[in-house]
């Protein structure tokens, strides 16, 4: 069971891909987005840890 729900998301990840390259392009680059700003807070919290 666990193996088919993968094999379900992955094709659905493909053909999201497919069908609207554009909205994934701008979930991907939204995701990288939020990636950088968790990276640059914890920059600063560990930075205002030292001082």
């Amino acid at each position: 069971m666990k193996k088919n729900l993968r094999y379900v998301a992955i094709a659905f990840v493909i053909f999201y891909l497919l069908t609207s390259p554009r909205a994934a392009a701008q979930v991907v680059n939204n995701a990288f987005d939020q990636l950088g700003n968790a990276g640059k807070s914890l920059s600063v919290f560990v930075s205002d840890l030292g001082t």
